[in-house]
């Protein structure tokens, strides 16, 4: 039982990361959270897979962000196939927020305003990631 309990919130923690940041922004708006956007290179960026692994698939920071962020993933695949807009719109929100390397992760109020932002990988697991969100909100 146990073991199902956990696959589905991995499954559901999966589902809950949007592509669109309109309407993340939006949903962030309607839910007083703030919206965090993960620049990554999923299949290929080294630190990108140890970042997610170690700090955004974890149980701790799903509960988290379930109740405080919106999240969105900004993913520059090389082997993953994505459609055409979708591949689009990333490349104009990464010339728009002047990403340089990956992981960048972007935090955005409710508003739209960005209020922090981590570039590479950075240690210290799930409660240091949180940790640093929280500061951004002040």
């Amino acid at each position: 039982m146990v073991a199902a309990t956990i696959c589905w919130q991995v499954n559901a923690a999966e589902a809950a990361w949007l592509t669109d940041l309109p309407k993340a922004q939006a949903q962030a708006k309607s839910e007083n959270k703030i919206v965090l956007m993960d620049f990554t290179g999923s299949d290929w960026c080294g630190w990108c897979i140890k970042f997610r692994k170690e700090v955004l698939d974890t149980p701790e920071f799903q509960e988290y962000a379930a109740k405080n962020v919106v999240l969105v993933e900004l993913d520059y695949p090389h082997k993953k196939v994505q459609d055409a807009d979708l591949k689009t719109a990333n490349a104009a929100l990464k010339k728009q927020y002047k990403i340089s390397g990956f992981p960048t992760l972007i935090v955005l109020d409710k508003n739209g305003k960005e209020i922090g932002r981590q570039v590479g990988y950075a240690e210290g697991g799930p409660k240091a990631f949180i940790a640093k969100l929280e500061g951004f909100k002040k």
